[in-house]
């Protein structure tokens, strides 16, 4: 299936790990290794942040790059703005470090890099095939995939528990 692709969460996989806020940090480091990103100024951040629901459910939440982003529109600034591919990016050199992009994010996932007094969000880690969020998920709760694609698949595995059920 053609079209843009989306990280979309399993939750039902999600074992709370924080391999993927792990990943996430050691990619956006500037040593892209983990042991030297520990010490590394400014901090790395993670751009996907694992919440506990309840005391055993766990939820990866992402930005999810809106069609219509309050960010985007509330950035008085101009820092932030979509890729072709969709991808909503906060241009740090314009950042004016208003935090009003993070105030306005219904998920609550823009955050605010004290350090360098700038905002910073899931961009999909350029130059990588898939996000190191997905491809570090021992789980695999987190999927990039079309949204054609993975509804497919959503679709076939409930055919194929239905089919299992009635077996039954």
């Amino acid at each position: 299936m053609s079209g843009p692709r989306e990280i979309f969460v399993r939750i039902s996989r999600c074992t709370g790990c924080k391999t993927c806020e792990i990943a996430c940090a050691v990619e956006h480091s500037a040593s892209k290794n983990l042991f030297a990103a520990v010490s590394e100024r400014p901090t790395p951040k993670t751009r996907v942040y694992v919440e506990g629901v309840l005391p055993d459910k766990r939820v990866p939440v992402l930005c999810r790059h809106c069609d219509d982003a309050p960010c985007m529109h509330a950035c008085i600034s101009g820092a932030i703005r979509r890729t072709a591919e969709g991808v909503v990016l906060t241009d740090t050199d314009k950042c004016i470090g208003c935090w009003t992009c993070v105030m306005v994010c219904p998920y609550g996932v823009i955050g605010r890099h004290l350090e360098t007094h700038r905002s910073y969000r899931c961009d999909r880690c350029p130059g990588r095939e898939i996000p190191a969020c997905v491809s570090s998920c021992p789980t695999d709760a987190l999927i990039y995939k079309t949204v054609g694609s993975f509804s497919d698949d959503v679709r076939k595995h409930v055919a194929e528990e239905m089919i299992a059920a009635k077996e039954e």
